[in-house]
């Protein structure tokens, strides 16, 4: 099992933390206090709009957006997975009914966020389903006579309960850091996770729709709870006030993290001495450099990410096809390493080198998937297309890092090149042209960037005399230094 560290760095406006695995970074978490993620948020909402035709209902939560609201994510669910079974949402929700409602997916570009009826809060050792009263066990404890020892042990340990007012007790799902809890720690896990219920219920009799009942544990509160396991080594904060806070959070529902718990002293930022700045910065560029020479890259659009590979400089030792396969497996483990640092979700395509040999083939599908395993959220992958891609899903819950630190270029509006200056000038001279069959003005002005200017001034000099002398009107220039390449004014003097 490899050794892991976690460096926590801290500040009021942002929160930031690396998973460090053997030296390498192979996950990055970022939350802006301003930006915080909605996922696990509780609300009391309103149903605003039903809309039949696509079996969904738009439910105002107290965002800037209306949150949406799919009739699979009601419970109960649908009887049948056959859809046309189903009972039709319209029949299940109206118009004006406040509902509690929890954030399953946050808002993503011009969607608004997801939610689900089927409220759980998660614990250290168990995630609680207040609507439901059976026993789930996390797929990763694998073990079948262990599984049904945890499943015995919750069952003494929730057997007891009656449902109270007509209300289910509630079930529970196993995490996999309950494999080794003691009866009492997962009691207490159950009695900590019945109360944060309660608090919730009550104040949604007492609130308002809109209001925020329960919000998720914060990203540096999370790492103790979901990142931390037992191949942590250190968990390195370099803030005082927030290491002492994670100290208490700890005594209380992680005491077996604690040990771990470390303040960093150091002068330099502690993000700076480890080198994550700079993994920070390679993780939104979109070339990637593999140590053997070839390299990646990565394009994100709004359907779908693809990753393109390529041998670059690797001439390999000894035939073209071992270069190949052997620029793949690198390259299998660099992309699931990618997913997971920039946090890419939804549909993947990964376009390897061409490989003729069915073996290699198999080899490198085999690697990428043992790759994948490691990572937190759920992905699935297709194999190889007939034209040689592999298509894979990866669970997408938040924003990419890219969409989170960055924003499309204001110049070029996110297409990654804008018009020549010859372009630019052409598209004035028609524009001029257009406007002199309408109005008759004394003059027209032209104002652009100073690279067009100069090259109506230059080369396309004799284009802009024979259309002035066309148009029988001057035409005038003039450079605007805050214009950029593809702007311009045509004023009509």
């Amino acid at each position: 099992m490899p050794t892991q560290d976690i460096l926590i760095n801290w500040a009021p406006q942002e929160t930031r933390v690396a998973v460090v695995e053997n030296g390498a970074v192979q996950e990055l978490h970022i939350e802006r206090t301003l930006e915080r993620g909605l996922v696990g948020n509780v609300y009391l909402g309103k149903v605003v709009r039903v809309l039949p035709g696509m079996q969904s209902a738009f439910i105002d939560i107290g965002l800037e957006r209306a949150a949406f609201l799919h009739v699979a994510d009601l419970h109960p669910g649908p009887p049948s997975r056959n859809e046309a079974q189903a009972v039709p949402i319209e029949r299940q929700v109206f118009e004006g009914q406040t509902l509690t409602v929890q954030v399953i997916k946050d808002a993503i570009g011009t969607k608004g966020a997801r939610l689900s009826t089927q409220v759980s809060i998660a614990g250290r050792m168990l995630v609680f389903l207040p609507h439901d009263n059976h026993i789930g066990i996390s797929q990763k404890i694998g073990s079948p006579e262990l599984r049904e020892q945890l499943r015995a042990r919750m069952q003494a340990l929730t057997g007891g309960d009656e449902p109270r007012n007509g209300d289910k007790p509630g079930g529970f799902i196993l995490r996999t850091n309950a494999e080794e809890a003691t009866d009492a720690e997962l009691a207490d896990d159950i009695a900590y996770l019945r109360r944060a219920w309660a608090l919730i219920r009550e104040r949604a009799q007492k609130s308002p729709p809109g209001t925020l009942l329960h919000q998720d544990l914060s990203l540096a509160e999370r790492v103790l709870r979901d990142l931390a396991t037992e191949a942590t080594q250190t968990i390195r904060i370099d803030s005082r006030l927030q290491c002492e806070a994670l100290r208490a959070f700890g005594e209380t529902y992680m005491p077996g993290t604690l040990a771990k718990l470390d303040l960093y002293r150091g002068e330099r930022p502690i993000f700076d001495l480890f080198g994550i700045e700079e993994e920070l910065a390679r993780a939104l560029a979109r070339r990637v450099e593999l140590k053997s020479g070839g390299y990646l890259i990565i394009d994100q659009t709004e359907a779908l990410t693809t990753v393109d590979v390529n041998t670059g400089g690797f001439v390999g030792a000894r035939n073209f096809d071992d270069t190949i396969f052997k620029t793949n497996l690198e390259a299998a483990g660099a992309i699931a390493r990618q997913l997971r640092l920039r946090n890419l979700g939804g549909i993947i395509i990964a376009d390897f080198i061409d490989m003729t040999r069915e073996d290699h083939q198999q080899a490198v599908l085999a690697e990428l998937r043992k790759q994948l395993a490691r990572d937190r959220t759920r992905t699935t992958v297709s194999g190889f297309t007939q034209l040689g891609l592999v298509e894979m899903t990866r669970k997408r819950t938040r924003e990419s890092l890219a969409h989170m630190l960055c924003e499309p270029c204001p110049t070029c509006q996110g297409r990654g090149q804008v018009k020549t200056a010859r372009s630019v000038c052409y598209d004035i001279l028609r524009e001029i042209l257009r406007e002199a069959r309408q109005f008759a003005p004394k003059e027209f002005r032209v104002v652009a960037s100073a690279a067009v200017v100069e090259m109506l001034l230059d080369e396309e000099s004799v284009h802009l005399a024979g259309l002035s002398e066309f148009i029988g009107r001057p035409i005038s220039l003039s450079a605007e230094p805050t214009m950029n390449p593809e702007q311009y004014d045509i004023v009509l003097m």
